[in-house]
């Protein structure tokens, strides 16, 4: 029998890691934790840190190069095909490392229910019983770092990705639209009246970035604070909210 813990790690900061998260690591037989490139290099270097600073217990940690999603052809089939991969990788380690079975744990950014894969993956492993500790999410550093709350006062909250948002733009009936996996600064397509916007970068970390302004003023200014950043780091994660004036009508 093989416990797949599925471990939330918070945004980069060793101190986002919870008494339940560290007690899960050092219940692990196995920690995999994925390489994705030199690019983005300091993610890995980062969970090697928490590693580091968590650990106490005697736990094998096996690094492993993580499939590249072909950016080409349908995005969901795409998507599907990477996560068959990414399964694959995982059926390999466990068989290498884990043969009688045993405890594996996985260290996943932020909270593996919030926009990632994790889950779907894990699904692809057979006879695998799953468990999760959830972790500190993009979305709680993003308003705890600019002390605003999530929702205004009985007011609503969509949660959707860059991509979505530029196809549909704002999404009807919200007062409130946080946005994640956004490569492309979706934001500039929507009209920027009355609204407002809280953006961060490398959220927790040493190098946190944060913005904050009406929309008009602050779209150009984030397109390009992102760019540079990117540019120094070879890689970059943030988060935004936006939120819209109430109407006088």
């Amino acid at each position: 029998m093989i416990e797949l813990t599925l471990i939330g790690i918070g945004t980069g900061n060793p101190d986002h890691i919870t008494m339940q998260a560290a007690r899960a690591m050092n219940a692990a037989n196995l920690i995999l934790i994925p390489r994705k490139g030199e690019a983005k290099s300091d993610l890995v270097d980062l969970r090697r840190d928490i590693c580091a600073q968590v650990l106490a217990a005697t736990v094998r940690i096996v690094e492993f190069d993580m499939p590249v999603r072909d950016a080409g052809g349908d995005y969901a089939q795409g998507v599907q095909a990477w996560h068959d991969a990414i399964a694959a990788v995982w059926r390999e380690e466990i068989a290498r490392h884990l043969p009688a079975g045993g405890k594996l744990a996985l260290l996943v950014w932020g909270d593996p229910s919030l926009y990632d894969s994790t889950l779907r993956i894990a699904e692809r492993l057979p006879g695998v019983k799953v468990s999760v500790v959830a972790g500190i999410t993009s979305i709680q550093a993003l308003t705890a770092a600019h002390a605003i709350p999530l929702n205004p006062l009985a007011g609503s909250v969509v949660i959707t990705t860059g991509r979505r948002l530029r196809a549909h733009g704002w999404p009807p009936g919200a007062d409130t639209v946080v946005v994640m996996l956004d490569g492309g600064c979706a934001f500039e397509a929507l009209d920027p009246a009355g609204v407002s916007i809280w953006w961060g970068a490398y959220l927790g970390m040493e190098h946190q970035a944060l913005e904050s302004g009406p929309l008009a003023r602050m779209a150009p200014l984030i397109a390009g604070r992102r760019a540079r950043l990117r540019a120094r780091h070879g890689w970059i994660m943030d988060v935004y909210l936006m939120r819209k004036e109430p109407s006088n009508g």
